[in-house]
């Protein structure tokens, strides 16, 4: 599904990430752990094309797009929720996932909205509020569900659980795995908190000073004390 090849990516000349490699396969879900600041974002916004690469190519289902700006990789399959989720907070539930149906003009058929209602009933709820006076739990479920509206192929997701409260974390990752099972939406997504990586990953990359510096197992990334000393080292 993804193939990151030797990628060097960073901010002017500040090289962040250095000759970094992963695959995911289709229909899996892999988390990127690592301490703050050794270059997990930066990864993540290389994947979805807000960053030019250095060096290095990307390539979606066999398919280039080492080029190809954001909007193209969107269009083509790659949901991305940023850190901190990006939602318009001054446009309501509803207009922020009317945002989300201009990802992908193929899409088409039936309501747009009824993916985001059938997998987050609450923002149906909440369609006329402002985005910004939901709770931190709302808030990402409507990142999540605005992204959906474009059924993606690949979902990229930088902290989903920042902020939420431990009962929502779980939530959370429960709506993350029924997505990837129901409709079969392959998952890749960078967190620290422990609990959600052993509930919700499959296998896992840790980054460290920019670089991927071990690759879990299923049997790592479900071992609290294999992901401690990964995130404390």
């Amino acid at each position: 599904m993804l193939d990151v090849s030797h990628v060097t990516a960073g901010y002017g000349r500040t090289m962040i990430v250095r000759d970094v490699s992963l695959a995911i396969q289709p229909g899996e879900i892999v988390a990127i752990i690592g301490r703050n600041g050794v270059g997990k974002t930066t990864l993540m916004k290389a994947i979805i094309g807000l960053l030019p690469l250095v060096q290095g190519t990307i390539s979606l289902a066999g398919a280039a797009i080492t080029a190809a700006p954001a909007n193209d990789r969107a269009q083509r399959g790659i949901g991305y929720v940023p850190q901190g989720r990006g939602i318009f907070p001054g446009l309501t539930v509803e207009e922020n996932l009317e945002m989300g149906t201009l990802i992908n003009a193929r899409v088409g058929g039936e309501r747009r909205h009824d993916v985001a209602f059938q997998y987050f009933p609450h923002l149906a709820e909440r369609r006329r509020q402002r985005a910004g006076t939901l709770s931190g739990g709302e808030q990402a479920m409507l990142a999540i569900g605005r992204v959906l509206i474009g059924r993606p192929t690949l979902m990229l997701l930088d902290e989903p659980s920042e902020g939420l409260q431990p009962n929502l974390v779980q939530q959370i990752g429960d709506d993350i795995k029924r997505i990837n099972a129901e409709l079969g939406t392959t998952v890749l997504f960078v967190e620290q908190n422990i609990e959600l990586v052993m509930n919700l990953s499959q296998r896992g990359y840790v980054i460290d000073k920019g670089q991927v510096s071990a690759t879990l197992s299923v049997a790592e990334v479900t071992n609290q004390d294999a992901l401690i000393r990964h995130l404390t080292v």
